[in-house]
């Protein structure tokens, strides 16, 4: 479904600066995939996500999503078939535009319409529909400016707009970090809901270590631009948190000295 043949990327080459982002890196995820990607700062997470998303041309290997090969496909053509989330619930919508307006601009990019916003009755049903299924109350304020809502409300919105014509591929990075922890836990019930019930295939980055292994089928560690560990099945179900420490201190020949990550 989605595929990653010894994909490499470099920035600022042949200066002081060059950072080797990712190497040589190879990936495989069928249909219905929920994979949780975890390592440290700089270990090539986001930089992942930005080669499937187009962000930059790679340096060398290929991306396949769906048999497709989509390596040198513009991003906002791949933005009609991959949804993502960012940390950040200010990204990835109009804060000046309402909710409405926001979830037409998702649902018309989705299906590959002219691009209009002439929200009719109907439309307006289906978007209430869909925000009903938060259980947020958001289906009575489709004239609410975006930037109008909480962190959380607004996240949920922007899962709603990843999701509701449903994606090839879906992209969270760490999108509950930035969330209390009550409201980051009622979201990510959200996304497993939505993921299970219209089974999309799924790569979720977070922080959360003991989370990397709870949510989702499949479970990725990268460090340094490269996946060091890939564990699924009953390999998956009989890890720990504390294996998982060990096994990065094994394949990378360090401890893991990421706050963040320890103290989640």
């Amino acid at each position: 479904m989605l595929k990653l043949t010894h994909v490499s990327k470099t920035f600022h080459p042949s200066t002081i600066n060059e950072r080797k982002a990712l190497i040589d890196l190879s990936l495989h995820l069928n249909n219905g995939d929920f994979v949780t990607i975890i390592g440290g700062n700089g270990a090539g997470k986001s930089t992942l996500f930005n080669a499937i998303t187009g962000a930059f041309l790679l340096d060398s290997g290929k991306i396949e999503l769906d048999g497709k090969d989509i390596t040198f496909m513009r991003d906002f053509r791949r933005a009609r078939e991959i949804g993502r989330l960012f940390q950040d619930p200010l990204k990835g919508t109009a804060p000046n535009m309402t909710i409405e307006e926001n979830l037409a601009m998702a649902y018309l990019r989705g299906i590959k319409k002219g691009f209009s916003l002439g929200i009719n009755k109907k439309d307006e049903k289906f978007f209430k529909d869909h925000l009903a299924e938060l259980n947020l109350g958001l289906e009575d304020r489709l004239k609410t400016k975006m930037g109008l809502l909480s962190g959380g409300q607004r996240q949920a919105v922007t899962l709603m707009m990843a999701t509701i014509v449903t994606p090839k591929l879906l992209l969270l990075d760490e999108h509950t970090a930035a969330l209390d922890p009550a409201t980051a836990e009622k979201v990510l019930d959200l996304t497993q809901k939505i993921v299970r019930r219209d089974k999309i295939t799924t790569m979720m980055i977070t922080h959360n270590m003991s989370q990397s292994l709870v949510c989702g089928t499949r479970t990725i560690m990268m460090d340094e631009g490269r996946i060091i560990l890939d564990v699924q099945g009953e390999e998956r179900s009989q890890m720990t948190v504390e294996k998982l420490l060990a096994l990065f201190k094994v394949r990378s020949k360090k401890e893991m000295d990421n706050d963040r990550m320890l103290l989640n």
